[in-house]
């Protein structure tokens, strides 16, 4: 059971990060720096969903990667981890919401996708393990 969470929370955290940056290059008008990245990539024909990908699947790959690395805390108990792995969405969150009114709020959506994709390559090069046994985590003695 432990691997199956561990494995979903890996794929979870990889695919929204990759979401949120693929709904992000699909929106030039707000983000052209991203956008493009994504015309040279070949995904200029991504421009006609603009709205879906800023209205629904860029928050939705946000909130699929907040709640994917806030449950792989209870697999490996990190928690500098998964406060990293939320600290991206959640400022992708609040850029896309109460922020986008704002003129920085284009930089807090960059930074936000930014440190969703490093921590998903941190993920990659170096998996979580697990720094208690099942069921009990003792406080380090001094």
């Amino acid at each position: 059971m432990q691997n199956l969470m561990r494995f979903f929370t890996r794929l979870g955290d990889k695919a929204g990060a990759l979401g949120a940056l693929v709904s992000a290059m699909g929106c030039s008008m707000c983000f052209p720096a991203i956008a493009s990245l994504g015309a040279a990539l070949g995904l200029g024909f991504l421009d006609q969903w603009e709205g879906l990908f800023l209205e629904t699947l860029m928050p939705a790959f946000a909130w699929l990667a907040l709640v994917v690395n806030a449950l792989g805390w209870l697999s490996h108990r990190q928690w500098h981890r998964s406060l990293l792995g939320m600290l991206g969405p959640t400022i992708l969150l609040l850029s896309l919401y109460p922020w986008f009114q704002y003129a920085w709020s284009s930089y807090a959506t960059y930074a936000g996708i930014g440190i969703m994709i490093a921590v998903s390559i941190w993920d990659l090069l170096s998996p979580a393990n697990r720094r208690c046994a099942d069921g009990v985590c003792e406080t380090p003695k001094k």
